[in-house]
């Protein structure tokens, strides 16, 4: 009988788990999420009282229209950028930030400073 090591994305879906027990978001404060996959950023504005996504942004469709490929660290900042924007344009000001069970730093924390610097609070 052997001990299995749990891999590094079961750990990070723990902690995300026990994160958002304590997080969540609302109509007038919704809920940013993270994600990054091998190659991408994803972020969404969520409202978990009526379980609707509000806005997403993510570097996918940023790589589509055309702009030139950069590091995670620089697609997370120009996510962070977008994802304030679009708050904005729908009255939203204030959120509540989740960072998806990863460690805040790196990509996660020049994201959150990225939103912030954009007009967001959390």
């Amino acid at each position: 009988m052997s001990i299995q090591k749990n891999s590094r994305n079961a750990a990070r879906k723990t902690r995300h788990k026990r994160v958002r027990g304590k997080v969540e978001g609302t109509a007038l404060m919704p809920r940013l999420n993270v994600f990054f996959s091998l190659k991408y950023v994803y972020a969404q504005l969520i409202d978990d009282e009526s379980n609707k996504v509000l806005a997403s942004v993510n570097s996918l469709k940023l790589k589509k229209e055309g702009k030139e490929s950069r590091t995670q660290i620089e697609w997370s900042k120009e996510v962070g950028k977008l994802i304030a924007e679009k708050a904005l344009k729908m009255g939203v000001s204030k959120i509540v930030f989740d960072r998806g069970g990863y460690k805040y730093h790196g990509k996660v924390k020049v994201l959150a400073d990225s939103a912030r610097e954009n007009g967001l609070v959390f």
